[in-house]
């Protein structure tokens, strides 16, 4: 392959950076990427219809979807001056990393800490703007390290340190101890504690917010039946939020994404609550029969499960793919990571399904 003619315009460290891209094919079950089972009653899709067929497509969008802002205010108990919506959760990081990235102290480009394994697009999104990133391994449970993390803030001198709680992929919350130790020893760092699947969990850490002036949460409504709709928040400092809006494109959520997540987040905690009972009812189902063949798993607090296969995780993945089910396998990592499946909690027929299938591989 030739070498293209804008070569030398490229940022070289570009090369080491590989797109996102999720498993292409035709599979009758997917289980692969954390979205929620389409459990909406006829009633509610009906009035859903009605929201998105009345939009004016003609118009541009609020440029400050303020309305879709103060739904987003409303169910978190802040001001609206606290919050900025953007196109999903990959956005608002987008926009956090390009307005947080002057280099401190004499490093010379700016720095973030994550954690390993976690959300893929901390250190994508990171990378790709020209941020180095410092990732601190998980404990053996899966829980924060916090020598580690304390380690390598003390080293990397980070502007912003990601940390979702509940974890993808591993399904389970950071301890509140944990966290509030290391958000302690870095009080000029921001703090984003990513809460992307706090609606399964039987705790958040919201409250974390209004004790520590360097805390952020990220939110979104794609866990809870709506990843179309591509809508994903920050809530946090009103300076901060200022900061990143001079950032935001104008224009960003389209129309029908604002409408849509407006309504379900004024109108739809019914039809979201009997979802959530649903996944976290499914969940439990298929862990204990997961444990119950020979599988250990993770207790989850998401939407998925996080499972150790007692064989290399391709032969599990492939034997699943080959009866047309799609789950994650975290192989290609090698390590720890060799034997793991992340499973998502689908409708009670895709987990009947995958259970039976999976039970072919212990």
């Amino acid at each position: 392959m030739s070498t293209p003619w804008f070569s030398h315009l490229v940022r070289s460290d570009l090369a080491t950076v590989e797109a996102y891209v999720p498993h292409a094919g035709h599979f009758a079950v997917r289980l692969d990427a954390n979205e929620s089972p389409h459990l909406l009653s006829s009633e509610a899709h009906a009035r859903l219809a009605e929201v998105l067929g009345s939009a004016a497509l003609n118009r541009y969008p609020d440029v400050n979807a303020v309305e879709l802002r103060e739904a987003i205010a409303a169910r978190a108990k802040c001001s609206v001056e606290e919050v900025i919506a953007g196109t999903g959760s990959d956005e608002v990081i987008a926009l956090l990393l390009g307005a947080l990235d002057r280099p401190r102290d004499k490093n010379p480009r700016a720095r973030i800490v994550t954690t390993t394994p976690t959300f893929v697009m901390y250190r994508l999104s990171a990378k790709v703007r020209g941020i180095d990133v410092v990732e601190v391994p998980l404990d053996n449970a899966w829980n924060l390290d916090v020598s580690g993390v304390k380690r390598a803030i003390e080293f990397a001198r980070p502007n912003i340190v990601f940390i979702a709680t509940p974890n993808n992929p591993t399904g389970n919350c950071m301890a509140e101890d944990r966290l509030r130790q290391v958000i302690a020893a870095a009080p000029d760092t921001l703090f984003v504690l990513d809460e992307a699947y706090a609606d399964f969990s039987s705790t958040n850490v919201q409250h974390l917010r209004h004790e520590f002036p360097n805390v952020a949460l990220l939110g979104t409504i794609s866990k809870i039946g709506f990843a179309a709709l591509r809508v994903g928040w920050l809530i946090g400092p009103r300076d901060l939020v200022h900061e990143l809006h001079k950032l935001r494109q104008p224009y960003n959520i389209p129309v029908p994404s604002q409408r849509a997540a407006t309504f379900v987040l004024r109108q739809l905690q019914d039809e979201v609550a009997r979802l959530v009972k649903h996944v976290v009812r499914e969940r439990e189902r298929m862990t204990e029969e997961l444990e119950r063949v020979g599988f250990r798993v993770v207790p989850s607090q998401t939407n998925f499960v996080w499972i150790a296969t007692n064989r290399p995780a391709t032969e599990v993945f492939d034997g699943l793919a080959s009866q047309g089910i799609l789950v994650r396998s975290f192989a290609k990592h090698g390590g720890r990571l060799a034997q793991r499946l992340r499973v998502t909690v689908g409708t009670q027929n895709e987990n009947d399904r995958f259970l039976e299938t999976i039970a072919r591989f212990v």
